[in-house]
């Protein structure tokens, strides 16, 4: 059984396009929510010295940038790998190589959505310790200090939270894709 049967031809021009689409918005939501948080910062003073805060202070935000950043450039690298495979959908590529590509798609969409995953879940709960402080600790609630910087890291922290759902979505289709490779030899 051919490829293209398995699913139809549009069918396949469908998931493609779907594919394209979600790496686009990856793409935006990633580039979006490095920008927020990695610009992100306020100034108080406190009896005449300055205090910056930044979102290097906290280390859950940094890994948070570092990953919506991967995500923004390998989502980009792959929706232009996604354009030119399906220019080359009316040409035979071979089985084998095929499946390697999917194979090596697969993986990094499942490494990309588990660390994006990770890094949204540090920077949440980072988050809400600075929202809510830690009475036991006795750590403040930072954000009644610094609202605006909050305000703006929340934003990045929900661009974020949405393109981890993205590369969830992704990775769900990464694996459809490869899999529905090996019912095609059915």
């Amino acid at each position: 059984m051919a490829f293209t049967s398995l699913l139809g031809s549009d069918a396949e021009r469908k998931v493609a396009v779907a594919e394209v689409a979600l790496r686009a918005v990856l793409c935006g939501l990633g580039a979006l929510a490095a920008a927020l948080v990695a610009t992100d910062t306020q100034t108080r003073t406190f009896f005449s010295l300055q205090k910056k805060a930044t979102y290097t202070d906290m280390k859950a935000m940094v890994l948070l940038v570092a990953a919506a950043a991967t995500a923004a450039g390998y989502s980009l690298l792959q929706a232009a790998r996604c354009c030119c495979c399906v220019a080359l959908l009316r040409t035979s590529i071979r089985p084998r190589a095929r499946l390697l590509l999917a194979w090596c798609v697969f993986a990094c969409d499942q490494a990309l959505a588990y660390a994006l995953l990770a890094a949204v879940a540090a920077a949440l709960q980072a988050s809400v310790v600075a929202k809510q402080g830690l009475p036991q600790l006795q750590w403040m609630a930072i954000c009644a200090l610094y609202g605006a910087f909050c305000r703006q890291a929340g934003a990045g922290v929900a661009c974020a939270v949405a393109a981890a759902v993205d590369a969830a979505l992704l990775a769900f289709l990464s694996a459809f894709n490869l899999f529905r490779l090996y019912g095609a030899k059915a």
